[in-house]
């Protein structure tokens, strides 16, 4: 019987070796990358049952990723394994369709028991968020409070150019023209009333599409 093929994400190297070395035993690791974009180039080449992933990561944050992930056909489980304990992060990264969420501070063994819930179709969180999350599910279950109002496309141009790359260098991540990368930036603006970039990046960390400090 072939085993959970699992391709791990994470921009921290050492990290992403602690991880496949606690997986191996169980599980095969097909891939490890260390930015959202690489996610879905492996996702798509090497077919997972399941995907590891960071919130925080160049190039693509992980709720991205993940969103984008969802899109495939067939589509892998998504457990994210990060440092981030936000219950509204939490709540959004479920609602996108996780089915985990652990923290890097969590015991090594949540890791195999959330794959090993996942394949059965349920959802992992580590425990001491679930108490946290419930309640943020209750106050607001279509999570109506929190919309980006961005699209896909523009929610990546965005979380480029906030990591300070220039538009020739979004472009060509994005396989978009330099006044195409433009437009997209000064849409974005002017849709959200932004006027500096100051004011953009203040969006982008408010709205979890790059990580604050």
């Amino acid at each position: 019987m072939s085993r959970t093929r699992v391709l791990l994400a994470d921009d921290h190297t050492l990290l992403l070796e602690a991880f496949k070395g606690l997986l191996e035993p169980e599980f095969e690791v097909v891939g490890a990358v260390a930015d959202g974009r690489a996610v879905l180039a492996a996702a798509e080449k090497l077919k997972p049952d399941v995907v590891v992933l960071d919130i925080a990561m160049p190039l693509l944050n992980g709720l991205e990723a993940a969103r984008q992930l969802g899109t495939m056909s067939p589509h892998p489980k998504v457990i994210f394994l990060t440092m981030n304990p936000d219950p509204d992060v939490a709540v959004e990264a479920l609602r996108l369709g996780a089915s985990g969420y652990l923290l890097k501070t969590s015991a090594a063994s949540e890791l195999s028991k959330a794959i090993r819930t996942a394949l059965r179709g349920l959802k992992y969180v580590t425990p001491s968020m679930q108490r946290g999350l419930e309640e943020l599910f209750i106050e607001d279950p279509a999570g109506e409070k929190k919309p980006h109002g961005l699209t896909s496309r523009q929610r990546e141009v965005l979380q480029l150019l906030v990591e300070g790359r220039p538009m020739k260098e979004v472009a060509d991540i994005l396989k978009l023209t330099p006044r195409t990368v433009a437009y997209h930036k000064y849409k974005i603006m002017a849709d959200l009333r932004l006027k500096t970039t100051a004011d953009l990046i203040q969006y982008a960390i408010k709205n979890r599409i790059v990580p604050g400090s």
